[in-house]
């Protein structure tokens, strides 16, 4: 199971609702059946705009990645999507990333929304589930933006184990602050005592995945056919910004455009994600 008791699993949902709340704004929210188990979908926007997709990364849910993006719903209608296995309300089966069961998963919920020409913004483990969606079929998709995407690099596994995965390890088992300061600094460029609240409930009750992350192969990367975007963090640790870029314009063929953000860790800031709203509503 992902959470680690029913109490933890509560305390993670009042601030999933607390968030939801905070935006104030209006929405529907959408539970829908696939084969892998039930996803809860947030919709935002006027149903006759064009289709957006919107996916968080791992430890994330459905409105803190809504918080970063307020205008989408000004000219897409927005369906943000809980992943399986996070800290959501979507259900606790966590598939396999090797497989390209995440990509069948997301398609699956393309068609029975209904959808076609599907525009997808995949954020850090976001952009595996979008990359995966392309593998296993491109129908429905119309365009991808991914931003600083696990599936295309990896970083220095000894600096991660170093900077983050020790210091994660040690926040797990004493519930110091200090621990989790350390990662909050690593990933992310700026954050709020809200983030800092919500991914210190989510380490401390819920059974997240450690396993090694994989990389798409050239072989695969160009069968697609379908435009990419990629913003690449210059600062990320895990998923390095440099090395991102020469890989990606090596391996896609489709590559719209490279957005290399400057100064940015693995969670862009405020004023990067602004940038990265620009570029989606521009597309349009």
């Amino acid at each position: 199971m992902f959470f680690k008791s029913q109490e933890g699993k509560e305390k993670i949902l009042n601030l999933y609702n607390q968030k939801l709340n905070e935006l104030n704004i209006e929405y529907s929210e959408k539970r829908i059946e696939t084969s892998f188990g039930n996803t809860n979908i947030i919709i935002t926007g006027d149903v006759k705009q064009p289709p957006l997709l919107l996916i968080h990364g791992t430890g994330g849910c459905a409105p803190l990645i809504l918080e970063s993006f307020p205008k989408l719903s000004s000219k897409f209608c927005v369906y943000t999507i809980d992943v399986l296995a996070q800290p959501n309300k979507s259900d606790e089966d966590r598939l396999d990333m090797k497989s390209l069961d995440y990509g069948q998963w997301l398609l699956e919920v393309v068609i029975k929304l209904g959808l076609t020409n599907v525009t997808l913004v995949g954020f850090s483990f976001g952009g595996l589930i979008s990359l995966k969606a392309l593998e296993y079929s491109q129908v429905h998709i119309k365009e991808v933006f991914l931003i600083a995407p696990v599936y295309i690099v990896n970083g220095n596994p000894l600096l991660g184990l170093f900077k983050m995965f020790l210091p994660l390890k040690k926040f797990i088992k004493t519930n110091n602050q200090q621990y989790i300061k350390k990662v909050m600094n690593v990933l992310f460029t700026e954050y709020d005592d809200f983030a800092l609240a919500f991914m210190s409930t989510t380490f401390q009750h819920c059974n997240m995945d450690f396993s090694p992350l994989p990389t798409i192969s050239k072989k695969n990367a160009q069968n697609l056919n379908t435009p990419i975007t990629i913003f690449a963090a210059e600062k990320d640790l895990m998923f390095p910004g440099g090395k991102m870029i020469k890989r990606s314009k090596r391996i896609f063929p489709t590559l719209k455009e490279v957005v290399l953000l400057k100064e940015s860790k693995h969670v862009p800031s405020n004023k990067g994600f602004n940038e990265i709203e620009k570029k989606i509503l521009n597309s349009l």
